[in-house]
């Protein structure tokens, strides 16, 4: 009994291994999510690209804080989907290619946690830039929920920064 409990055990070790394999399709799902913000981000720069050759009245300075909010989302799903494959999936077999990012292979959960909330916050900065330069057209109140969202991420980092630093502290004493 013992050895059949033994190949059961070692048989449901191997399939829960290998259930992380289920995560590629969603990696592979931001990928594409990706691929449909560079078609936003190409249509927002003809659209700029048009309004600066007069050709329609356009709002520059907010076209081109949506390039940066759309450049900022796609960056946060590249390190999402990075990290996260090799910190759950498996190790990405690139070797010492040259264009290999510092800091792939070296994020812990710890640190994707935290760059994820560095990029929010900046994502919800943006935004809020956004907002406050057409806030003629949004309530006293809508202003106010988008700063307070932005200051729940803020807070939220802070929080979050605060844990791991504390967490840290810990495991070095």
């Amino acid at each position: 009994m013992s050895k059949q409990s033994n190949t059961f055990e070692r048989f449901m070790e191997s399939a829960i291994f290998a259930s992380r394999w289920i995560l590629a399709p969603f990696f592979i799902g931001l990928i594409i999510a990706m691929l449909v913000l560079l078609l936003k981000f190409g249509k927002e720069l003809v659209s700029l690209l048009m309004g600066v050759l007069g050709l329609y009245e356009h709002d520059s300075i907010i076209s081109i804080l949506t390039l940066v909010d759309t450049a900022l989302i796609a960056v946060l799903l590249l390190i999402i989907v990075f990290s996260g494959y090799e910190n759950f999936v498996s190790k990405l077999s690139i070797g010492d290619h040259e264009d290999r990012p510092a800091w792939m292979g070296k994020v812990s959960f710890s640190d994707l946690k935290m760059k994820l909330i560095g990029a929010i916050v900046a994502i919800s900065a943006v935004e809020l830039l956004k907002a406050f330069l057409v806030s003629t057209t949004l309530t006293g109140e809508q202003i106010g929920w988008k700063i307070a969202i932005h200051l729940t991420f803020v807070i939220s980092g802070l929080l979050f920064a605060a844990s791991d630093w504390i967490s840290d502290n810990r495991k070095n004493s």
